[in-house]
């Protein structure tokens, strides 16, 4: 289902590159007691995942996006709406982005379940009557959006909610390579650059890489990174298989996408059509909002982040009176058993962010 976003931007930021940046450098940070814990997989790579919360009550699960990390404005906010909210917020870093790089030579993509599939097996095996649900942005809301369709009837969530989602990487690749949207592709691509350098400066790398400093889109740092790293083809073949489009009609989880239609990062041509959405999937499209940005209020100093009040009202509607389903529980068999060889959870540090 498709519906009309009552989504109204304030006066003061229209334009959906201001709605886009404005939260980045001027929102304030709520400080939050985190406590990290290490996750080792089976392969004997690792990622981070930072909590909030007490010891018991519903767990939501949240996905970054692109090169984001426990330190993005959208990120802290969300997190401390599940802490006010008496939940338990699960943030989990993809492998190199809790500041520290992953150990294999392959890490995170835009299609790449393998790690939230995996953290929800651990949580559900070790509290299989505690309700789940998981947020994910941009990046993160394609990732767990792929991963809802991939499990079906077997997710074992309450609710999931999606924002600014990039449904075909193939169209958010080329948005980013017009007009100001450039910006995006110089900052992220910047980050991604150094990271992957970063990254083989301390292990070999599995082939020859370029000079990354000639990769100046993500389509050729897609082809020459990206996609041969991880087993895809070529770049079109990494976003063929990366998007979550084609999977949504499979999804059966009460679904909440919050999309714009001004998104200057993702565009507006991946955005499904009804027809290709599954009948527990429910997409608000704004005409206005940015990429991860939907700020309303009267003044600068008033700023509202409507994206969160449509979370809460999605996940109170669904998560705390719930429980797994009866056909989920009786269909879901994890992949890999949690406590596998020594793959697992290790409390790492806590710290005030």
């Amino acid at each position: 289902m498709i519906v009309a976003s009552k989504f109204k931007p304030a006066w003061w930021l229209r334009n959906r590159h201001a709605q886009t940046i404005f939260p980045k450098f001027f929102r304030r940070r709520p400080k939050l007691a985190i406590r990290r814990e290490r996750i080792e997989f089976p392969d004997g790579d690792f990622a981070d995942c930072d909590w909030v919360g007490g010891d018991s009550g519903p767990i939501v699960v949240v996905l970054h996006g692109l090169e984001g990390s426990i330190d993005s404005a959208y990120a802290v906010g969300v997190m401390a709406l599940i802490e006010r909210l008496g939940w338990r917020g699960a943030l989990l870093h993809f492998r190199g982005c809790s500041g520290e790089p992953n150990r294999l030579a392959t890490g995170y993509h835009s299609g790449f379940t393998a790690d939230l599939e995996f953290l929800i097996e651990h949580l559900h095996a070790t509290e299989p009557h505690t309700p789940l649900a998981a947020i994910g942005f941009s990046l993160g809301a394609n990732v767990l959006l792929k991963w809802l369709g991939e499990r079906g009837d077997a997710a074992p969530l309450a609710a999931a909610v999606a924002v600014s989602v990039p449904f075909d990487p193939a169209v958010a690749a080329d948005t980013v390579e017009r007009g100001l949207s450039r910006l995006y592709n110089w900052y992220l691509l910047r980050s991604m650059r150094l990271n992957t350098k970063r990254k083989f400066c301390r292990i070999r790398p599995p082939f020859e890489l370029p000079d990354l400093a000639t990769l100046k889109t993500f389509r050729q740092f897609d082809e020459a990174v990206t996609a041969p790293l991880h087993g895809f083809c070529d770049a079109t073949d990494y976003y063929h298989q990366s998007g979550s489009r084609r999977l949504l009609r499979h999804i059966r989880v009460p679904t909440l996408i919050v999309q714009a239609m001004d998104d200057p990062v993702v565009g507006s041509g991946g955005v499904p059509d009804a027809e290709e959405l599954a009948s527990a999937v429910t997409l608000e499209l704004s005409q206005r909002g940015g990429h991860v940005g939907f700020v309303s209020g009267g003044w600068p100093w008033q700023a509202n982040y409507w994206a969160e009040e449509r979370i809460r009202a999605h996940l109170l509607t669904h998560l705390e009176a719930s429980a797994i389903t009866p056909a989920a529980e009786a269909a879901y068999r994890p992949a890999q058993p949690p406590a596998a060889s020594a793959a697992g959870f290790r409390d790492n540090s806590a710290a005030e962010r």
